[in-house]
Formats: structure tokens, sequence, C-alpha cells
């Protein structure tokens, strides 16, 4: 997992040059090559640093896929505000129990399956507050830097096999940011799905 997340180290700072220097030190760890590398929203983005990486090694990265997110500098989505509120909101009410966490975080997300995957961030432990894995307060600090993109458009490009998905209910790749997608990965191609920004968990049955 990525710094932050799951069972990974909590460490600032959280900004995607970091992000994608700790893959590069993995891959290089584990002297990987000719790799295929995937993301999704902000590890969409973190994967689109990777790939921009001035020390990249030219024998590291054959394709990228990026789900549902452009290389751009952007406020945080209205929906992901409040998201950070509601998990605060979990931690701060001293409850016990998954469901009491879904109830508080009901409020503010009506999509059951997306709150499903929310709370497989929470940790439950007999006789103690539930708390999320993931630390709140560094991801609600680093939040300008998530909500940004280390390059600006020129500065660096990269000429792989790019894929980029969007969800066809998704505003996050949109005809504003496409030509954004174009000067930074030139080979590119964008496909639709017939879902939202959440991927699997709005695809229709």
């Amino acid at each position: 997992d990525l710094r932050n997340h799951g069972s990974s180290p909590h460490i600032r700072p959280m900004t995607y040059t970091h992000m994608a220097a700790d893959v590069l030190n993995f891959c290089k760890k584990h002297s990987l090559r000719e790799i295929s590398i995937m993301g999704h929203s902000m590890g969409g983005k973190v994967a689109m640093t990777l790939a921009l990486h001035p020390e990249l090694p030219p024998n590291l990265l054959t394709d990228l896929i990026v789900s549902d997110i452009a290389p751009i500098r952007a406020r945080a989505s209205e929906d992901t505000v409040q998201l950070i509120r509601a998990m605060e909101k979990i931690e701060a009410n001293n409850i016990y129990t998954r469901k009491e966490a879904d109830e508080i975080l009901s409020e503010h997300e009506k999509d059951p399956n997306v709150r499903a995957f929310l709370l497989t961030n929470l940790e439950i432990k007999k006789a103690m507050p539930v708390k999320f894995k993931i630390p709140i307060g560094i991801l609600k600090e680093g939040r300008p830097e998530i909500e940004s993109f280390p390059y600006a458009p020129g500065e660096r490009s990269w000429d792989g096999h790019a894929l980029f998905i969007k969800g066809k209910k998704s505003k996050f790749i949109n005809r504003h940011n496409i030509p954004l997608i174009d000067r930074f990965f030139p080979q590119n191609q964008l496909q639709e799905l017939d879902t939202g920004h959440w991927g699997k968990f709005n695809i229709p049955s």
C-alpha cells in the first residue's frame, strides 16, 4: 500500500512526489523491470507521477493504466470533503461497532457499496472505540497536495503506452482536461466504461 494506507507506515509528507518515490524505491529494492502499473483516482495520480519521474529507469515501466483521474490541479470534490468529515465524526463519537460507523457514514454517502469499501479501513478492537487504519489527520493536512499535481503541462511527458479509463457517469475526466492528458502522455488511449468514479461499485448489474 501507499504511505498512510493499509499497513504501510503513517508518515509525512503526503505528496505525489513522495508517494511516487516510495513506489520507485520499492521497484528498485525488488529489482523489478518492464512492469505495468495501474492506479485509480489518487492512486492514478501517483502512477502518473511515477511515469513522469525524472529518475524513472528506462526499462522499468511499459504500461500505465489510469482509472478516472486526470493530471490536473483542482480542488477536491465536495463528496471527498464530506467523506473526510464523516470519518472524523466516526472517530470523535467513540463508537464501538461497524453498524454505528455505517449509520454515520450514510449521512454523507448513500451508496452502500461505497460505504462498505470505505469501512474496510475501519479497525475494530474489543472494548475499544473504532479507529480508521489510515491517519485521517495526515490525509486532511495533505489535502492541498492531494488536490494538486506535481508537474505543469510541458514540464514533463512520458511516451509509453498509457490507457486512461473514464467513467461515463463521472466528471473527473472531461473535455476540459483531456488535452492535458494528451500533453503529458502523447501515446495515450482513452476508453469509457458505463460507470461512475467508483468503478466496479457503480457498474449496473
